[in-house]
């Protein structure tokens, strides 16, 4: 995060689909002030599905007491009014709870209802959103 802001000024969120940079919703997060803040994995206890629907295609990541795996993710930095505004307008079954990242810390962040899964294809084993998109193409 740049130096000259304080990050007690912003509140953290993990990302990991389409609000990724350079991915075709992160100017949600760029628009309202967001910091990248860095590139990370979360802890190996997801599995992560491609939702059925869009544009724009989605996926869920979705927490499992067993054969999880590590997603790739990006924590981003926002001021307190554009988390507020960005989260007012996150359509279900996403939503925002806490996700643990590999070195064990909590951030709040992107996580899936379960009910979104009927339809949806596992993409776990994939790499992470990017490659899903880039498999698509």
């Amino acid at each position: 995060m740049n130096n000259s802001i304080n990050p007690n000024d912003y509140i953290q969120i993990v990302v990991c689909g389409a609000h990724l940079s350079g991915m075709v919703l992160n100017p949600q997060l760029t628009d309202r002030g967001g910091i990248l803040v860095r590139a990370t994995e979360s802890a190996p206890i997801y599995r992560f599905y491609a939702l059925a629907g869009g544009p724009p295609f989605r996926p869920g990541m979705v927490r499992v007491n067993s054969g999880g795996v590590s997603i790739p993710v990006e924590v981003w930095a926002l001021p307190p009014a554009g988390f507020g505004d960005f989260i007012h307008h996150i359509p279900s079954p996403l939503g925002i709870g806490k996700v643990v990242l590999a070195d064990g810390s909590v951030i709040s962040g992107f996580i899936c209802e379960p009910f979104a899964l009927d339809g949806a294809t596992d993409i776990s084993d994939v790499g992470g959103w990017r490659n899903y998109i880039a498999e698509l193409s």
